[in-house]
């Protein structure tokens, strides 16, 4: 950690001594003190990778299930989904708890307000019931008020009915969760009755496109270290991301009712990222909460396409700016006050970056310096000048943040040999390296997806809940235009500013504004289906039990064009 914050000083540090030689100005200052916490967020999650990588946590030993067993149930929270994909997906995990000699209930809470929609839902729960023979198990019910969103849902299941469960799973209408692992959760819960909630790191599963199993590659090769590094800052105040965690009912009752906040949205209203504030609330209540990655079989869906994550990123966006009101809530942790401090920051670094371009223009127009940016001439000069030597310094620090601590990730992954589920030590190469490569193309598309956001939320725009879309297709271009094109007509308008305005700028701005005026290709590009030769990853070496059965059930229902009508006396509503 010590070593990132080191390197966002240094490149302060450098482009403070560079405008110095010609005296400072207001332009210098501004860039100087953008540059430090933008330099600084990234070293934020250069830190994370760095204090991740040493010594390989090995899992706990094992705990066993105690007699009795604590009362458990999975909660299924869903609007709008596949209602043969989330029954699917129920179907299997209601085998595999059984396979794992575990007797828990699982409900399906539904927020769907579509009568057309909620109608298809009740057959396919019927269509569950009568072939799992999980009555009495397997519970749907429908709220015709989504009050609260998400987070009230599984609060008003908590308040109705929460007090015959001691334990609640907490999933997404995506995910997926092995028997054994649920019975690994309750056995930990159980273990320890100081643990409020106890969050796994879900791998993405099922990706095919180029954006999406780019993804599943990330998530599956990166996130765990970056997870470990996590864990061991964080300790006993640990995260929550809303879902694929299990919690102890008591706890979560006495501690995580969510009001409202103050106002009218985007600022006011429900709270869209819940899951922070609960961990929060939690850990302010005395419980523990903790992530811990070396829990295996937890799995969930990801995003197809950038255009899809950009829809669910607006929600994010909108739900981690609510947290700057929260900041100063009494009572809470100091590093839960950080966490939400990273969450603001992680969307407003795009508007600093952003900024810190228009300024260093700006200040290059105000100087008249005809040798402040090398000329494609110069760029690789003989006896390279020091201005040009705290520039280059200035690029290879704050790419040195970026690309070094996934590059260090591939080297321990080597070392360990953790390789080995990705295709071995040449194809996870060649992963990482596409991996940071497509990355670096997109980040320009990102940085304005996530300024815009920024922007509507200010202009007390509200985003508010988009039903997720989980089963994409790839993009056609003529759709990728009418989403990028935005963005290619500002990469086109800045080239142009900057040619006019500070012509020894256009050379540095090109790894910024070209990717902006493809952006509508690499929209539709990203959004191609992609071989298994790229991004292998292990849960395609060796599908997991759930999957695999989750993909037969799937294709079984998918099949039968005209599934037969149960009547409603199949149904087991929860009060």
């Amino acid at each position: 950690m010590a070593f990132a914050l080191t390197t966002a000083l240094t490149a302060t540090v450098l482009l403070v001594e560079a405008a110095a030689q010609d005296g400072l100005d207001a332009w210098d200052i501004a860039r100087a003190v953008l540059i430090l916490v933008t330099t600084a967020w990234l070293a934020w999650g250069a830190a994370l990778a760095l204090v991740g990588l040493p010594g390989r946590r090995q899992p706990p030993g094992t705990v066993e299930l105690l007699a009795p067993v604590p009362k458990t149930v999975v909660l299924i929270p869903i609007y709008n989904e596949d209602p043969t994909a989330t029954f699917a997906r129920v179907a299997a995990m209601h085998r595999s708890s059984i396979a794992a000699g575990l007797t828990l209930d699982i409900a399906v809470l539904s927020d769907t307000q579509d009568m057309d929609a909620a109608e298809q839902e009740r057959i396919a729960f019927a269509r569950l019931t009568a072939q799992t023979a999980g009555g009495g198990r397997l519970f749907y019910r429908r709220r015709t008020d989504n009050q609260g969103r998400k987070a009230g849902n599984i609060e008003d299941f908590i308040r109705k009915s929460g007090g015959a469960y001691e334990f609640a799973v907490i999933l997404d209408a995506d995910s997926l969760m092995e028997g054994d692992t649920l019975r690994i959760l309750i056995a930990r819960m159980q273990a320890d009755p100081s643990l409020g909630l106890l969050q796994t790191l879900p791998q993405i599963i099922g990706a095919h496109s180029f954006f999406g199993r780019s993804m599943q590659f990330s998530s599956g090769f990166y996130s765990p270290v970056f997870t470990r590094g996590l864990a061991r800052l964080q300790g006993a105040t640990g995260p929550f991301w809303g879902h694929n965690a299990i919690v102890r009912v008591r706890a979560f009752a006495a501690s995580c009712a969510m009001p409202e906040l103050s106002g009218a949205p985007p600022f006011g209203g429900h709270i869209l990222s819940h899951d922070y504030v609960e961990a929060a609330l939690l850990a302010r209540a005395g419980w523990t909460v903790q992530v811990d990655e070396t829990i295996g079989g937890s799995y969930e869906g990801g995003p197809e396409n950038i255009i899809s994550y950009a829809k669910r990123d607006r929600r994010w966006c909108q739900g981690n700016l609510q947290h700057i009101r929260l900041l100063f809530a009494p009572g809470l942790k100091g590093w839960s006050r950080f966490v939400f401090l990273q969450g603001i920051f992680a969307y407003l670094v795009s508007v600093l970056w952003a900024a810190f371009l228009i300024a260093s223009v700006l200040a290059t127009m105000m100087a008249h310096e005809p040798d402040y940016f090398p000329q494609p001439h110069q760029l690789f000069p003989v006896f390279p000048s020091d201005r040009t030597k705290q520039i280059t310094a200035l690029a290879v620090g704050i790419g040195g943040l970026l690309i070094v601590p996934k590059l260090s990730v591939l080297i321990g992954a080597i070392f360990s040999d953790r390789v080995a589920g990705f295709g071995g030590a040449l194809k996870a190469t060649k992963s990482v390296v596409s991996e940071i490569l497509l990355s670096s193309l997109l980040a320009p598309l990102m940085l304005m997806y996530q300024t815009r956001a920024v922007a509507q939320v200010f202009a007390r725009r509200d985003g508010g809940w988009p039903a997720s879309s989980r089963a994409e297709g790839a993009i056609v271009l003529a759709s990728a235009l009418r989403d990028g094109a935005w963005i290619a007509m500002t990469g086109a308008i800045s080239l142009i500013a900057v040619a006019l305005l500070a012509p020894k700028l256009s050379l540095w701005l090109l790894p910024v504004c070209l990717p902006m005026l493809c952006a509508p290709f690499l929209i539709a590009w990203t959004s191609r289906p992609l071989t298994h030769t790229l991004f292998t990853v292990p849960q395609e070496c060796r599908p997991p039990a759930i999957v695999a059965a989750y993909e037969a059930q799937l294709a079984d229902w998918s099949a039968d064009q005209d599934p037969s009508r149960e009547s409603d006396s199949h149904l087991n509503v929860t009060a």
